[in-house]
């Protein structure tokens, strides 16, 4: 039988002494986690592994001897070594042996209680398999993903050795710090033995994260209650008009949005898991992301006075889609393309837009003194980061347009009503007719009245159709170039928000810490020899990181499938292609 040893790179040229570690019956390995060195008393190793094992809930035991020089071996202490195994009595008894000045090693596994079976052997090869101790227990093992050709018990029995082998370095951080202190009366060998490798200022970092959070969840939990104390009735946001317009306003949701974030990292309740953990700090370095390039857009809108040049472009742009409309609607009132139109439709309608344009024109003119000082107060709003500027530039661009999106509701409510029109005059000449109790076409007997003035009713629709089409195809365009504006601006906040720039950062500089599984590299296989590995860890791929660590946010989203947009667009009923994340379907 072959045993798999796990022995710390850190351990590999310290003195000889005793193995401490963990044994993993189920995958019969045995896991060093450090070397006690000469001198020491056997009971004290023993109170300091039991202390350990208390503290940690993790099963610690003395595995066996380590021996860094065979050659130069002294008898007295091959004896003591050998005698150390009734002492502590662990079966197997691991006797791992480093010949001084070669690459040789001498790995076996003894037991001490022998079956009386004659088949069974009283001694076995190990196979060791080095590991670097402070990555395994700085990196947290994912759940492996699915691997083709290969069977689901393979995979899930592989999986757990290697979250067994992870678990327990990573819960026997009371071991190394067991030492830390002179008083200590053993002395340990691990990968903190040197030193403990951290830095003054993430100490000092740790220490004020308590009292800050709770700080800022003070004020948070402040702003919180005065936003509510601001409204007679906090239920008035409730209310359809207000529930609506904030609703549709994407500064709102992208406010509360953000407080919900900071609600959720300046929390004083622990993180239960390192999902929550690594959440958190993707949200808060989002957060902080977003505000730095808030603050550079800020510097950039109010430096050599852009907030002016924006006001001043302003109004010759609005006044330069209006000419545009203006031609377009002329266009529309005479041949467009040389086709045969409605005459006095066409007019109705040319004028009828015309009007709307005259109105809004008039309004932009009426509000052109205060453009400025407008503009140089929303800009202030950049300073709450960048996608607070990208949504009221959303809603901006929502309120310069409300023109056209009247104009493709107007085009858009009389093109659906003149198809539904003919749809149902289609089915009076085929003698059907719709049945709304039961929601299906049925069959029905017309008298020759009703034919007639359903005949004349269907030749008027069928003139009347083209005329109304063209304006409604026409304004259709214009409002899905809206739309694909506001999109862009919303996918690209969603961007922000949902991108895991903590994780993304940890996976670039440290890839080791997030772990998607192992490999092992051949040291040392000849024969007579046990086989030496190296066991290295395989980061998670970038596309899984982007995946698994992928933050929620409200942003937009296609609501429609192609089929079902283009089938709207043909019929003519209202669409809005990108909705809030927490909006129902229709």
């Amino acid at each position: 039988m072959v045993l798999k040893a796990f022995f710390p790179t850190c351990c590999a040229s310290v003195d000889s002494g005793l193995l401490v570690g963990r044994w993993v019956p189920e995958q019969s390995a045995a896991v060093v986690l450090a070397v006690v060195h000469f001198p020491f008393i056997p009971i004290q190793v023993k109170e300091l592994l039991a202390q350990v094992q208390q503290a940690s809930q993790l099963g610690m035991a003395v595995l066996g001897t380590w021996c860094h020089c065979q050659q130069e071996l002294e008898e007295s202490l091959g004896h003591f070594l050998e005698g150390l195994g009734t002492i502590f009595s662990h079966d197997p008894w691991l006797q791992l042996c480093r010949e001084k000045g070669t690459r040789c090693w001498s790995c076996k596994a003894i037991y001490h209680q022998v079956s009386s079976s004659p088949d069974t052997p009283s001694e076995d090869q190990v196979m060791l398999i080095f590991y670097d101790q402070r990555k395994v227990l700085l990196s947290w093992l994912h759940p492996p993903m699915t691997v083709p050709n290969c069977q689901a018990g393979d995979v899930t029995a592989s999986a757990r050795g290697l979250a067994a082998i992870f678990d327990t370095v990573s819960r026997s951080k009371m071991l190394f710090h067991s030492d830390r202190f002179d008083e200590s009366p053993v002395r340990l060998s691990h990968w903190q033995s040197e030193g403990v490798e951290a830095s003054i200022l993430v100490e000092l970092a740790k220490w004020a994260s308590g009292p800050v959070c709770l700080l800022v969840a003070s004020m948070l939990s402040i702003i919180s209650a005065a936003v509510s104390a601001l409204c007679v009735l906090p239920r008035l946001w409730n209310l359809w008009p207000l529930s609506f317009i904030r609703s549709k306003l994407s500064a709102c949701e992208q406010l509360r949005h953000r407080l919900e974030q900071l609600s959720l990292v300046f929390s004083t309740q622990k993180a239960q898991s390192p999902t929550q953990l690594m959440r958190k700090a993707n949200m808060l370095v989002s957060v902080l992301v977003d505000v730095a390039l808030g603050l550079l857009l800020l510097s950039w809108l109010y430096s050599n006075d852009r907030i002016g040049q924006l006001a001043n472009a302003l109004i010759p742009g609005a006044d330069r889609v209006a000419e545009e409309l203006q031609h377009l609607l002329q266009w529309l009132m005479g041949a467009p393309a040389g086709l045969k139109m409605n005459r006095a439709l066409d007019q109705v309608l040319g004028r009828f837009f015309l009007y709307h344009i005259h109105l809004w024109i008039s309004y932009i003119h009426l509000m052109s003194p205060f453009i400025e000082h407008i503009l140089w107060h929303v800009g202030l709003s950049a300073c709450l980061g960048l996608t607070i500027a990208l949504s009221i530039l959303s809603d901006i661009i929502a309120l310069l347009t409300f023109h056209i999106y009247c104009f493709y509701v107007y085009g858009a409510r009389l093109y659906c009503l003149k198809i539904y029109g003919l749809s149902s005059l289609w089915r009076l000449f085929r003698g059907k007719k719709w049945n709304v109790l039961r929601q299906r076409v049925d069959s029905c007997s017309y008298d020759l009245d009703q034919l007639f003035i359903g005949t004349l009713l269907f030749t008027i629709l069928i003139f009347l159709l083209p005329t109304t089409a063209l304006y409604y195809l026409v304004f259709t365009l214009l409002r899905l170039l809206v739309v694909t504006v506001q999109g862009l601006i919303h996918l690209l906040m969603d961007f922000i928000n949902s991108l895991p720039l903590y994780s993304l950062g940890l996976r670039l500089c440290r890839p080791y810490r997030l772990a998607a599984g192992v490999k092992f590299r051949v040291l040392e296989q000849e024969a007579g020899r046990p086989l030496r590995l190296l066991m290295q860890i395989n980061p998670l791929p970038y596309s899984l990181v982007l995946c698994t660590y992928r933050l929620p946010s409200y942003g937009c989203h296609p609501k429609h499938s192609w089929s079902s947009l283009c089938c709207k667009l043909f019929l003519g009923e209202l669409i809005y292609p990108w909705r809030q994340r927490g909006d129902k379907q229709d």
